[in-house]
């Protein structure tokens, strides 16, 4: 089976295609630049690398939230007009849970740790159990030191990854002390071949049927609400 993956939930534009096993091509970019500018150049180029034309494809996998509100907006209409053209279906993927694939087969708790902002983190906590990743905490949106005031109560150790680890990584290590690891930069972010994996799993859907899943609020909601009470 040919997969196409693609992940926009945060500044780390991404996108790979495997046949089966084998993972054909993957770009992934990591600067200032907006996905607008950076995720169509990314497409075509890992579709020309990989020599394996959109139509070939068998299913279209994307990262649908949490993250970036924009991001994921732009990552799920852009795989949801490449499914369309060839009339293909879609599997969406949870992001924490696509991360864990960056480190498979860890032996420790799983958490990865996205900025929400405002203090707050996109969490949940995995395991991988003879090689399959369990679910040990849902996704959700929370403040940090609620995250680690659980994860003290658990006493195990515990990998961290994400976009909120350069921001917090401090704050962690102060509270888990030996408790907390962290991974290396090679496998700390977002990466469409950690989707793909993830994807391997998941029942595929009409493309029309895939909406980000934002765990929260926008800002522009909350602000508005604000108002409104006021």
């Amino acid at each position: 089976m040919k997969i196409f993956a693609v992940d926009t939930s945060s500044g780390v534009a991404s996108a790979a295609v495997c046949d089966g096993d084998k993972l054909v091509c993957e770009v992934t970019v990591n600067n200032k630049l907006t996905h607008s500018q950076t995720l169509m150049p990314i497409i075509d180029e890992v579709f020309a690398r990989s020599g394996i034309a959109p139509d070939e494809i068998d299913l279209f996998a994307v990262a649908e939230g949490p993250g970036s509100f924009t991001g994921l907006r732009i990552g799920i209409t852009t795989v949801k007009a490449l499914a369309h053209a060839v009339n293909k279906q879609i599997a969406g993927v949870n992001t924490l849970e696509a991360m864990c694939f960056n480190i498979p087969f860890c032996p420790h708790i799983i958490s990865p740790v996205m900025d929400a902002r405002r203090g707050e983190v996109y969490n949940a906590f995995y395991r991988f159990e003879k090689g399959v990743l369990k679910e040990i905490c849902p996704p959700r949106a929370l403040p940090l030191s609620e995250c680690l005031k659980e994860l003290k109560g658990m006493s195990e150790e515990t990998v961290f990854l994400g976009d909120a680890v350069p921001v917090y990584k401090d704050i962690i290590k102060a509270e888990l002390g030996d408790m907390a690891h962290f991974a290396p930069q090679n496998v700390n972010m977002q990466k469409a071949s950690g989707v793909l994996e993830a994807a391997k799993s998941k029942n595929p859907q009409n493309y029309y049927e895939i909406t980000p899943k934002y765990l929260r609020k926008s800002q522009a909601e909350r602000e508005y609400e604000e108002r409104g009470n006021k």
